[in-house]
């Protein structure tokens, strides 16, 4: 991974996943293109749930998978678990006490996962609670960081993970010093990860809370959907790029 100069990192759901035509179009621009791309996945789902989700859309084994909203980073070619990101997630966690708190919100209903890497609940378009439940994780300085998209998902996370955080430890650790990166998303729980400052895609199909995502000079707002929205984003950062070298 670190010999590759240009680096896909997408969410799956919505993202690079949605639409199959487009992905498949997606993929064989990428495959009948000379540059040398690394594949990160990051996503919301779980390490199994994410697993089954690359055998049904048939996708590509990415270089390096990060799952459960950026608490845990596997790296191919086995897919093993980074440990020293696993062990900066477990400094100041405290999922036994989020849950007791959460007791006290009943609309917040947990969801089930196979871990406690972090914590999940869905709410019915209730910000109004989201706010009071976090106003008392707060009171009692319990150390996380908290996310809410889709108007339904509240998930709780240790204080220093993130899409956006692990991408960054990613591209520290086992990318080039020299690589494209485009960050490619669609819902808020993207927000942190598209707003790094690294050229990035916002989905045309993107979900109503990132319309207003903060604009910055490396970011752009795709008018397709899907794996078309990333084409068309890569084709605005690097096809000039990519012409200028055959030159």
């Amino acid at each position: 991974m670190k010999r590759k100069l240009y680096m896909l990192a997408t969410d799956l759901d919505g993202t690079l996943v949605g639409d199959k035509a487009a992905l498949q179009r997606l993929l064989h621009y990428y495959n009948e293109s000379f540059q040398d791309i690394s594949l990160v996945y990051i996503t919301g789902r779980h390490l199994n749930s994410a697993l089954s989700l690359i055998a049904s859309e048939e996708l590509p084994t990415p270089d390096i998978l990060i799952t459960d909203l950026g608490t845990a980073i596997y790296r191919s070619p086995m897919l093993k678990r980074d440990k020293d990101w696993q062990q900066q997630m477990r400094i100041n966690w405290q999922p036994d006490e989020i849950l007791k708190l959460s007791g006290d919100f009943p609309s917040l209903k947990k969801q089930a996962l196979p871990n406690t890497d972090r914590i999940s609940f869905t709410v019915n378009n209730d910000y109004e609670v989201v706010q009071k439940f976090e106003a008392r994780l707060n009171a009692k300085n319990i150390p996380h960081k908290l996310v809410y998209s889709s108007n339904r998902d509240v998930d709780i996370l240790p204080e220093n993970s993130g899409k956006g955080n692990a991408l960054i430890y990613v591209l520290n650790n086992f990318a080039c010093k020299e690589v494209q990166v485009l960050v490619a998303g669609d819902s808020g729980n993207d927000l942190e990860m598209l707003s790094l400052g690294y050229p990035s895609v916002v989905v045309g199909n993107a979900q109503p809370e990132l319309a207003n995502i903060k604009n910055h000079s490396k970011l752009f707002k795709a008018t397709q959907n899907y794996a078309a929205g990333i084409q068309e984003a890569w084709a605005h950062f690097y096809e000039t790029n990519e012409t200028e070298s055959i030159l």
